[in-house]
């Protein structure tokens, strides 16, 4: 496994994910999912940064753009939507990724709030994308994914 970090840039052509989904007022789940993905033949691409430095007026716009850039360059998408956040960005990222023919993974905690609008956006957007409600399940797709691709 091969692991990029935002702000690092990706420029490979390797087989590679990006994980999108809360990163703000949630726990660390994209280190989580990484230990779960082990050493899978697959670049992961992790917008949450170990540091973010609020100071920097300029960070939130890096933040974005990076984001975007990635999101583009990545060869598969993922989402996880935990229960302690609405992660309206997330959303919005999911309706412009709900566009593209690129694999898609979503998970969606038992408890998140807008579980019902995740599940009838992508059955009409992408409706051979199963959504899953656990990050374990989340894992075990993108695994699948990895080893039949």
């Amino acid at each position: 496994m091969r692991y990029i970090e935002c702000p690092e840039e990706y420029t490979g052509i390797e087989k590679s994910l990006f994980l999108a989904g809360g990163i703000t007022g949630c726990g660390n789940w994209q280190l989580d999912l990484v230990k779960m993905l082990g050493n899978e033949n697959v670049t992961i691409i992790n917008p949450r940064r170990k540091f973010f430095p609020m100071d920097n007026p300029h960070i939130e716009e890096e933040q974005i753009s990076w984001e975007y850039e990635h999101i583009q360059k990545a060869s598969a998408i993922s989402f996880w939507f935990p229960s302690e956040t609405l992660c309206p960005i997330t959303l919005y990222e999911l309706g412009k990724c709900s566009q593209y023919k690129k694999p898609l993974f979503i998970g969606v905690d038992s408890e998140y709030a807008r579980k019902s609008d995740v599940r009838i956006q992508t059955r009409l957007a992408r409706p051979e994308v199963k959504i899953v409600y656990s990050l374990d399940d989340l894992a075990g797709q993108i695994k699948d994914w990895i080893r039949i691709n």
